[in-house]
């Protein structure tokens, strides 16, 4: 009883004040999903605005090609090979791929490793419609390749390995390129990966398939052209 009469109540040990804490608890988790979101946000245009960095354009304009205008006129790394040769086309894929692993590595640092998946599907779409080319870029293998490579390196290789030996064997880029994003989803599973880990990446990998349509099309058409011609 108080001093009053009054009854008083004290809280068993290690109960938390409810005029306090609680609310103490609940500002601190505000604050660190607000947190979250600002964090997370920054990740996603810095992750758009370096899939906009088109590295077949700029290599092609450095030695004065517009490579939207020669030979197949996709600005990526299999018809940089067939313009301008190995040595220029091997900066580029480098450069494509470089520039997925480092979305992925943003992702993973600002929010969590799931994280990594949606800020590679954001450098994805950027290599696609990049802002810095009039929204008009590649076809995005070689950046979701380069992403994976830092989410599941042993998944990483093994689709780089796919990758060239089918452009080694077949002579054209599209089929490796099909063939390899098929695979990646069963060699994600393959691997352990969670169920929403493989729900991101068919994302990815449908969203590459589906800027091949044309080329699947001139497959089917059997007038694909080779990386040689």
């Amino acid at each position: 009883m108080g001093a009053a009469g009054t009854p008083t109540f004290s809280p068993p040990c290690g109960a938390r004040n409810h005029g306090e804490d609680l609310s103490t608890e609940s500002t601190a988790s505000y604050n660190w999903s607000v947190e979250s979101l600002i964090v997370g946000s920054l990740a996603l245009t810095a992750s758009y605005l370096l899939g906009s960095v088109s590295f077949a354009i700029l290599v092609a304009a450095s030695q004065g090609v517009d490579i939207r205008s020669e030979g197949s006129g996709n600005p990526g790394t299999s018809n940089v090979l067939r313009v301008m040769g190995r040595r220029s086309a091997v900066v580029v894929l480098a450069g494509d791929g470089i520039k997925g692993a480092a979305a992925a590595w943003l992702g993973s640092v600002a929010v969590g490793p799931e994280f990594a998946y949606v800020t590679l599907l954001i450098a994805v779409v950027g290599h696609t419609f990049p802002m810095w080319h009039g929204f008009s870029g590649g076809k995005s293998v070689a950046t979701a390749i380069g992403g994976f490579l830092f989410i599941a390196p042993g998944v990483g290789v093994f689709l780089a390995v796919v990758w060239f030996v089918m452009v080694v064997v077949w002579k054209t880029a599209s089929i490796a390129s099909i063939a390899t994003m098929a695979l990646a989803v069963p060699a994600m599973w393959l691997a352990g990966r969670s169920t929403s880990e493989l729900a991101w990446t068919a994302v990815i990998a449908i969203f590459v398939l589906v800027r091949h349509s044309s080329n699947i099309k001139r497959l089917i058409e059997s007038s694909e052209q080779k990386v040689s011609e």
